[in-house]
């Protein structure tokens, strides 16, 4: 009998791992184009926004820049404290039960993050916390390496993963793009909002850019993703070779295409 896969906000331990190391996740991780933050910016009643998950503080950087005031929410005590070293006032919780002691914002963002919140009880929250008008944006980066390069990676991922996440692996459909991939939160964070009955009809918005990575570019960032984060040496040094491999035989660089996605939805 096959055990069912639990969808991302019933697993937090896995999202309250990246603190393990901060600097490794806030020095990697993509940042998000100006395009995607200047329109939601531009689209909130006025500057106050919470940034919920924010992380090392990588998105809220980019909204105060766009003229917001920013306060950052995260569950992670380690993320939340090289966010401050960084200049964004953060509090420490997870939001579906986070106090804000009678605040309100004009927008709620999520940058990377809205997938580890229960989608109804978050989109409800987020309604109680904004303002009339207000807007709710859950933002992800979707990275898509040359369809060659992603079909070797899972490859290479799964003969070097211990056998407890090859497994995991053994039914995953390479030939499928990243964005079908991401495509389940996207609908989840939409279904959700839809519940709350608090927002008008979720839009998607799009943007799309490239970043190209060197060999020790894409292994530095590895680690920061999703299993990655728990794996101890002796099970990620093989992986981070086998990886390797690829991108050398690739001739040791490569771009990815981003799109930037934002389901967004304004408080009716």
């Amino acid at each position: 009998m096959t055990t069912p896969v639990p969808e991302p906000h019933q697993v937090r331990e896995a999202a309250e791992s990246f603190g393990v190391d901060a600097a490794r996740y806030d020095r990697t991780r993509p940042s998000y184009p100006d395009e995607m933050i200047g329109r939601i910016a531009a689209a909130a009643p006025g500057p106050d926004l919470l940034d919920v998950g924010c992380g090392t503080g990588i998105s809220s950087r980019r909204f105060a820049a766009a003229g917001c005031r920013v306060l950052g929410l995260d569950a992670d005590s380690r993320m939340a404290a090289f966010a401050e070293r960084e200049g964004t006032e953060v509090e420490v919780g997870r939001f579906e039960e986070w106090d804000a002691r009678g605040r309100t914002f004009d927008a709620v963002a999520a940058a990377q993050t809205w997938h580890w919140v229960e989608p109804v009880t978050g989109a409800v929250k987020a309604a109680e916390l904004l303002r009339p008008r207000g807007i709710l944006a859950a933002v992800w980066n979707v990275a898509q390496p040359p369809p060659d390069l992603s079909r070797a990676f899972a490859e290479a991922s799964r003969e070097a993963m211990p056998p407890q996440l090859a497994q995991l692996l053994a039914g995953a459909n390479v030939e499928k793009s990243a964005m079908d991939g991401y495509r389940p939160m996207f609908e989840t964070a939409a279904a959700g909002i839809r519940s709350s009955g608090r927002f008008t009809e979720p839009e998607e918005w799009r943007t799309t850019w490239e970043r190209e990575y060197t060999r020790d570019q894409w292994l530095d960032q590895l680690p920061t993703s999703g299993i990655f984060t728990r794996l101890p040496r002796t099970q990620l040094d093989p992986l981070l070779a086998a990886v390797g491999a690829v991108i050398d035989a690739a001739g040791g660089r490569f771009t990815a295409e981003y799109t930037t996605v934002a389901v967004t939805a304004v408080r009716a």
